[in-house]
């Protein structure tokens, strides 16, 4: 083989490692990626479930003081 030929060989030899390496980054970050991901909608289910069986302690609390206002003045006193 000439020389020509071995530089080319070689070239071609390099780009099929190089091509490899650039695979093994792309499936790498987009590991990565799909395990962030996996963790926050994870994280968003459980927020969501938190927030839906959380009872909601301000509506009640909110409820009891028109009651309570409600004794202290009745209705003919309105202006």
């Amino acid at each position: 083989m000439s020389k020509v030929e071995e530089f080319i060989a070689e070239t071609k030899l390099n780009d099929l490692l190089h091509k490899k390496e650039a695979e093994s980054q792309k499936n790498k970050v987009i590991w990565v990626l799909a395990i962030i991901g996996a963790v926050a909608a994870v994280a968003g289910i459980a927020y969501a479930v938190y927030r839906f069986f959380t009872p909601d302690y301000l509506e009640e609390f909110e409820d009891d003081f028109d009651d309570d206002f409600d004794d202290y003045f009745s209705e003919d006193d309105q202006v």
